[in-house]
């Protein structure tokens, strides 16, 4: 089993939980966050007074699912989240050794 997690725009949201579903994913969990990558954030003006905004708005995506989905699933939220510019985002995968549902005590893939 894998984790995926992708950082995205806010407002890619929206296209990228479409893309999953449309790639067989039915459980993900979403997170709002703030952070900054290469762009280092951008400078605004407030009242005549420039201030700097180091950390952007973005939506951590998390997903748990089987090793053979995890190709389509990397390439669904890429293709969806993508705009071409900087600040797009990052998609992380890590091993997740053990899964448990609560409500059943099922295990492994059919607690996912």
């Amino acid at each position: 089993m894998k984790k995926i997690e992708a950082i995205i725009k806010p407002f890619k949201l929206d296209e990228v939980k479409e893309a999953l579903q449309e790639a067989g994913l039915q459980g993900i969990t979403v997170t709002e966050a703030k952070g900054f990558g290469r762009q280092k954030g951008h400078t605004e003006l407030y009242r005549g007074a420039e201030y700097v905004v180091d950390f952007l708005p973005k939506v951590k995506i998390e997903v748990v699912l089987g090793d053979e989905a995890v190709e389509g699933a990397i390439e669904a939220i890429r293709k969806a989240a993508q705009t071409g510019r900087i600040g797009d985002g990052k998609i992380f995968v890590s091993n997740i050794e053990e899964v448990v549902r609560i409500r059943t005590g099922e295990t492994g893939m059919d607690a996912v």
